[in-house]
């Protein structure tokens, strides 16, 4: 049986981190000391290494909670952890296709500064997203509503 302090030293965790996945229902203690330390046992280190790794791998806790809810259950395949990890993936996908058009709209906004001591209201970038945001008003603006029947 290890203490706290001992697993999170051997997992490079804080304590508080421990606890923190102990409220959130991911972890258990096996059972405290008699001076109320809480004790673990390998089973809880292993389980702690699977959540550090898969919140490498850019799983929520919510996640991880769904996949360890699949290791618990005797029914559950491969598959079901698969379909898990694909759905993530897909989702990481999307987000760094998002963060690299905002990246290319921040490289383009960059690019027309003069980076000089101009006032505020002569800023192109400031400008830039000005006209972009009047644009894309006027455009919501002549787009046609739909009426519910």
């Amino acid at each position: 049986m290890l203490t706290i302090g001992k697993v999170a030293a051997s997992l490079q965790v804080s304590a508080d981190s421990i606890r923190f996945y102990e409220r959130e229902g991911l972890l258990s203690p096996a059972r405290k000391s008699e001076a109320g330390y809480r004790l673990y046992t390998e089973e809880a280190v292993r389980r702690l290494n699977f959540i550090k790794h898969a919140q490498q791998c850019g799983f929520s806790l919510s996640e991880i909670r769904e996949l360890l809810e699949i290791k618990g259950h005797d029914k559950a395949c491969c598959n079901d952890v698969y379909r898990v990890a694909i759905e993530k993936k897909l989702r990481l996908e999307s987000k760094i296709k998002a963060f690299k058009a905002m990246s290319q709209a921040l490289t383009k906004l960059i690019e027309i500064c003069s980076h000089d001591a101009k006032p505020l209201d002569a800023c192109p970038i400031l400008s830039a997203l000005e006209s972009s945001m009047a644009k894309q008003h006027a455009r919501s603006k002549s787009l046609p509503h739909s009426r519910a029947a």
